[in-house]
């Protein structure tokens, strides 16, 4: 049985969002300030962004290890991560701001990394639905 067909894939990707969205909340919180400097991006979207990454990240986690995750609060993680793509997207286009090069890289990279995770939760949903 491969990773993806596995049974616990749905929990897998849950946990694994919520130890990436926690790291990632942290970094932010914590070095708001150095982020800031190297991308361009204000210190204080790093702080708020960071803020909510940690309570999103706790939710996430807890569901991640129910045995059968509630499909309702599971959509509504993929939901809330599709929302963050699109934000990150509006981020860049809508010129705002004036990010450095490697502000663009740091957004378009983490908003890459959620639309992976949204994913893969929406195929764990899909799986466990047909399994049921």
């Amino acid at each position: 049985m491969s990773f993806m067909t596995s049974p616990h894939f749905l929990r897998r990707a849950l946990l694994a969002d919520a130890i990436v969205s926690g790291a990632t909340g942290l970094l932010m919180v914590a070095a708001a300030a150095p982020l800031a400097g190297l991308t361009g991006l204000p210190e204080a979207l790093f702080r708020w962004a960071g803020a909510s990454l940690l309570p999103f990240a706790a939710l996430v986690a807890w569901l991640g290890t129910r045995e059968k995750p509630a499909r309702g609060a599971v959509l509504a993680v993929v939901v809330t991560n599709a929302l963050w793509v699109v934000d990150s997207v509006l981020l860049l286009a809508l010129g705002w701001f004036e990010p450095t090069a490697l502000g663009y890289a740091f957004v378009a990279a983490q908003a890459l990394a959620v639309a992976l995770f949204a994913e893969a939760q929406a195929l764990g949903l899909r799986r466990a639905r047909a399994a049921a």
